[in-house]
């Protein structure tokens, strides 16, 4: 078993002090998030060729890193727990679970995620028969709790919800960072840019620079994403984003063919950024438009704040 980095403590319940090595290596990279309920449904269809890493980006709740510990220690499948003192943000927190995975494959989930029932024999099935170096499965969003997550819902339909074909017909830019299998070897070579902070985009600078470096492709066997967050919040995050979208058309010119980046780029051409992000965030604010205008207006802001930090 690998050794937990300096700075982290490892929890690993009996199964996971096994000596063979698991096929598969589920990373779940957490902060705030409570993961135990995926936890529960990938240990109910798991089998010995699989193992799960949590991986809790520094503590700030001692009771729900308490709960997790135990969770992990009685898990009926090898479960191992790596709590961070301090915060290092989504691409470290994922390239530390894949230097202390085990399996010759590694699939990165998000904690707010829910597996469908035959979920992780599915994958093994696909990946025994993919000659490629990595497979995204697709995700669907989760039912929204209540109103003010259904403007998120719809955003999601709208932009991520493609089946495999459609998918592979997009290519790379098609695909996140959750539910995606990657070979361990591989991700070696390629990890996540850690110099992209905060959130957004570092998956799609991972999936392009992945791609140059070996073969992407598409897999139908979609988890449920939750993790819907309300237009405020949408707006917030959206807004510190802009750095990153900056860093990625910096690094990768192609990427401004695709329509954001191209509505972005034009924004910023015609200097009409600010009133991108004023109207965009006006109509996703309205509560009497349908969720779909509403979600419309949610890209048109992103855009804009996208615009906002281009050179």
């Amino acid at each position: 078993m690998n050794a937990a980095a300096p700075g982290i403590r490892e929890t690993a319940n009996t199964a996971a002090r096994q000596d063979a090595a698991p096929v598969l290596s589920v990373l779940i990279p957490t902060y705030r998030d409570d993961p135990r309920s995926l936890l529960a449904a990938l240990a109910h269809d798991a089998s010995h060729e699989v193992e799960v890493l949590i991986y809790e980006d520094g503590a700030p709740d001692a009771d729900l890193s308490e709960a997790l510990r135990a969770a992990v220690l009685y898990a009926p499948i090898p479960a191992r727990l790596l709590t961070a003192k301090d915060n290092l943000g989504r691409s470290a927190a994922r390239n530390r679970l894949g230097a202390a995975a085990r399996g010759d494959w590694l699939l990165f989930l998000d904690a707010d995620m829910q597996a469908p029932e035959r979920f992780l024999p599915r994958w093994l099935e696909i990946l025994a028969r993919s000659g490629a170096d990595a497979v995204f499965g697709g995700y669907v969003p989760c039912a929204p709790r209540d109103r003010s997550e259904a403007v998120h819902a719809a955003l999601a339909r709208m932009s991520d919800v493609h089946s495999a074909v459609e998918r592979n017909e997009t290519g790379p830019v098609a695909v996140c960072s959750s539910n995606l299998a990657v070979r361990s070897a591989f991700f070696s070579r390629v990890p996540f840019d850690e110099a992209f902070t905060g959130w957004g985009w570092e998956d799609v600078d991972w999936a392009l620079r992945a791609a140059e470096a070996g073969r992407i492709v598409h897999a139908d066997n979609p988890a449920g994403h939750g993790g819907l967050e309300t237009v405020e919040r949408l707006i917030t995050k959206f807004a510190a984003a802009g750095p990153n979208f900056a860093r990625l058309i910096e690094r990768h010119p192609h990427y401004a063919i695709q329509p954001g980046a191209r509505l972005a780029l034009a924004l910023k051409r015609w200097r009409l950024a600010g009133l991108a992000r004023a109207a965009g965030a006006l109509a996703a604010r309205l509560p009497v438009l349908p969720a779909n205008m509403r979600a419309l207006g949610l890209k048109l802001f992103r855009a804009g704040a996208a615009a906002g930090d281009l050179p």
